[in-house]
C-alpha cells in the first residue's frame, strides 16, 4: 500500500476515534422521573395502635418505623408490643423486626420473639404473627411456652392462641408437660 493510502486510513481511523469520543462525552444523563413522590416516611421512636369499639386491641412501639404513604404498610425495627384481651389480661412482647399490613391489619414479627403474659406465662419463638381477622397470635419456629401457674411447659413448630395463650394449640413436633 502506498504512503498516500496509509495516510488516508490513518485519517479515517482518527476521525472514527474522534466520533466515538464525541458520542460518549455528549450523551445526556437520563432524566429523573418527573414529580415522583417519595412514598416512604421514616419515624423514630413512634407508637401505633388499633382500637375496636373504643378499646385498644394492641399497641406497638418501635425504634424506627418506615411507613409506605400509599399502602400504609409499615416496616418496624426493635419492637415492643402489647396485645390486650377482653378479660383485662395482656400479652407483652419484644422483637427485632416486624411488618404491618394495613389492609389486613396483620403484624408479622421475626428475628426472635420474647413474650410474657400479665399472669406470668412466657413464650419464645423465631417468628410470630397477629392475624387480625381471627384475633389470633401464632408463634412459629422453635416455639417454647411456660406457664408457672399450672406447671406447664409446651414446645412445637407452631403454637396458636386467641386468648393470650391461656388455651393454645401446638402443631408439629408437639411436646407438652403438665404437673407438679
Amino acid at each position: 500500500m502506498s504512503k498516500k493510502g496509509k495516510a488516508m486510513i490513518a485519517i479515517l481511523v482518527m476521525l472514527l476515534v474522534l466520533l466515538v469520543v464525541w458520542a460518549v462525552r455528549t450523551v445526556p444523563a437520563p432524566p429523573a422521573a418527573p414529580g415522583a413522590p417519595q412514598t416512604v416516611m421514616k419515624y423514630d421512636g413512634n407508637t401505633i395502635k388499633e382500637e375496636k369499639d373504643g378499646k385498644v386491641i394492641w399497641e406497638l412501639s418501635a425504634e424506627q418505623i418506615d411507613m409506605d404513604t400509599q399502602s400504609q404498610d409499615a416496616v418496624l425495627t426493635n419492637i415492643k408490643a402489647t396485645f390486650y384481651q377482653e378479660d383485662g389480661k395482656s400479652v407483652g412482647l419484644t422483637a427485632p423486626h416486624a411488618t404491618y399490613e394495613h389492609k389486613s391489619r396483620d403484624i408479622k414479627m421475626d428475628g426472635g420473639i420474647d413474650m410474657e403474659t400479665s399472669d406470668g406465662a412466657t413464650l419464645t419463638s423465631k417468628e410470630m404473627t397477629w392475624e387480625a381477622a381471627k384475633s389470633m397470635l401464632a408463634a412459629t419456629g422453635d416455639v417454647k411456652i411456660t406457664r408457672e401457674s399450672d406447671h406447664m411447659k409446651a414446645s412445637g413448630d407452631r403454637i396458636e392462641s386467641t386468648d393470650a395463650f391461656q388455651k393454645f394449640k401446638v402443631i408439629g413436633k408437639a411436646h407438652i408437660e403438665k404437673g407438679n
